[in-house]
């Protein structure tokens, strides 16, 4: 993944100003973006394999995951709704409500830290966070491992996964292989085919829009194969939304690092799919992409982006929403009299 940019006016304007057909265009855009390979990406020490890749699926949409078993990864991670559950925020054990807006699990692979506040370094890390919460799945690692070891058709799958190990179920491997899963979630979208060379993969309004995009600044957070999921900023750069867009209690990236400078700040969304992943922010405040857009104009960049500017935009952003692999919900393994049984008040 490049390093972040930051796009100077100066540069910006040569740049446009020398445009003179599509690939002009286009070669100034992959400095900035970059399209989604066209293989899985590798993972820092987890090999991906076939098993590890099926063994993740199940655990992924295995609700006996945490403590009541109604939840699993897929219930704030819905694949059938653009990877996240389309709430404010997430509902969890007991019904209760999470603190932030649920992010997408699709293409999550490629930001460089998981969560708003960037806490957790990998999908790995990530997939651990989650099943120990207790506003999400409420659940321990030692209870996981038992619940895996009850169901002899894990132990095989975890045998088959993790080959060099002689104890292979584990909670480590349990989050690697969800990792390896979710790394799968990869969505080619129209925008990398015209970055691949497609004039056609997108229409006038939408290249209008990738303009005033990068001409706006949009694209100074929002870069990189993920369009963001690449670096930290503080909400209101120019100018702080009030507390019906930006909670006054959540104070970001600050509760990680406890540095004073992060208070407000968070991860920039990652923009792929954005269309299909209302509410907006990590409030989940906001309903509205376009009203969403001209929201971070006005906050991040100074500019009061006009109707015809934010739909523009708005219809670049439609070119980021790719093709899901296909998912097809998995046969779990069959509970014995060994598997721990529902734990915790489910009201």
């Amino acid at each position: 993944m490049k390093t972040r940019h930051l796009i100077s006016t100066t540069a910006l304007t040569f740049a446009l100003a020398g445009v003179a057909s599509a690939n002009d265009l286009r070669d100034y855009a992959r400095d900035i973006f970059e399209p989604l390979p066209s293989t899985i990406p590798a993972l820092a020490d987890n090999p991906v394999t076939p098993e590890k890749i099926d063994l993740g699926k199940a655990l992924f949409f295995d609700p006996r995951m945490s403590a009541s078993g109604v939840f699993s990864c897929n219930s704030c991670h819905n694949l059938a709704t653009g990877g996240d559950d389309n709430m404010p925020t997430s509902i969890g054990h007991g019904w209760q409500k999470g603190p932030r807006n649920s992010p997408t699990v699709l293409n999550a692979v490629f930001n460089e830290a998981q969560f708003w506040d960037g806490r957790a370094a990998d999908l790995a890390e990530q997939a651990k966070g989650p099943v120990q919460a207790g506003v999400e799945m409420a659940n321990t690692p030692e209870n996981v491992v038992a619940t895996l070891n009850s169901m002899p058709q894990y132990v095989e799958w975890f045998k088959a996964s993790f080959p060099a190990e002689g104890d292979p179920v584990s909670f480590d491997n349990f989050a690697k292989a969800i990792e390896a899963y979710e790394a799968t979630l990869i969505t080619p979208a129209p925008f990398d085919a015209w970055l691949n060379g497609d004039d056609n993969a997108l229409n006038a309004e939408q290249v209008a829009g990738m303009e005033l995009f990068i001409d706006k600044g949009c694209a100074s957070c929002h870069n990189g194969v993920n369009l963001g999921g690449n670096g930290y900023y503080p909400f209101g750069l120019i100018e702080k939304p009030g507390a019906d867009i930006l909670p006054e209690g959540d104070k970001g990236r600050f509760a990680v690092t406890e540095t004073a400078d992060d208070e407000y700040v968070f991860r920039a969304s990652p923009l792929r799919n954005i269309d299909q992943t209302a509410p907006y922010f990590h409030s989940g405040l906001v309903w509205d992409l376009k009203v969403a857009v001209q929201i971070m104009g006005e906050s991040q960049l100074g500019e009061d982006l006009n109707d015809a500017e934010a739909d523009q935009i708005v219809a670049f952003l439609g070119s980021l929403t790719g093709t899901l692999p296909q998912v097809v919900y998995p046969i779990l393994p069959v509970e014995t009299a060994m598997t721990p049984r529902p734990t915790g008040e489910v009201k």
